[in-house]
């Protein structure tokens, strides 16, 4: 039986990042996927400690909160940096990952149709702390910290990816996220995991936005 089990609803979502790190990781897993109607309708909702999803199960060990299961797995698996130092700033990348998610988030959901443009032309603002810091790690050519893969890589690289749907060209001017996000995409496992039905077949969003 799988380690791992994600709850969550049939959609990328606040899971992908997990999913990617756990592909990449060779480790294994079990999807639950709750639908909308049986979500809003069951008693699911009313179970889960903050009442949302995801929900995840790693042996006896519930975890709600995305960032916080990510954290999770960056400890159990080595993916925290190497010292405190690198977790520190590791820390600091999924925080500023989560706060761009936020504006993602809210655009994609409360004003997709009339706060488009003037999300996509500000966006290089959001993205160039992320260019500035791959550009101070060995001339950008590893990670976004130290020199090993962390949970914050997968974070990033999935929120890069979901901006590249938004706006193609969104990272035409940054040459260094440009190289890294086709760099990790290659890393065989999760090559294969980008290339699998369980992700092509499963939409970005809930509500059919890109």
């Amino acid at each position: 039986m799988p380690p791992y089990t994600i709850v969550y609803f049939p959609v990328q979502g606040r899971c992908e990042a997990m999913r990617m790190l756990l592909a990449d990781q060779d480790q294994s897993w079990k999807e639950e996927v709750v639908a909308m109607q049986s979500w809003l309708q069951g008693p699911l909702k009313a179970s889960c400690l903050y009442g949302q999803l995801p929900k995840f199960q790693d042996g006896d060990l519930t975890l709600y909160q995305s960032n916080a299961i990510l954290r999770h797995l960056g400890r159990t698996l080595g993916l925290y940096g190497k010292d405190q130092r690198e977790a520190a700033l590791v820390d600091m990348v999924n925080d500023g990952v989560e706060d761009l998610r936020c504006k993602y988030v809210s655009l994609i959901y409360t004003n997709y149709e009339a706060g488009k443009e003037d999300y996509v032309k500000a966006l290089p603002q959001h993205l160039k702390p992320f260019e500035t810091l791959l550009s101070q790690n060995k001339g950008g050519q590893a990670f976004i910290v130290g020199d090993q893969i962390s949970f914050a890589d997968y974070n990033l690289l999935d929120l890069l990816r979901i901006h590249q749907v938004l706006a193609p060209s969104c990272l035409d001017s940054f040459p260094l996220l440009s190289a890294y996000v086709a760099r990790l995409n290659s890393r065989p496992k999760l090559k294969a995991f980008l290339a699998s039905p369980e992700h092509v077949n499963r939409p970005i969003n809930g509500n059919g936005k890109q």
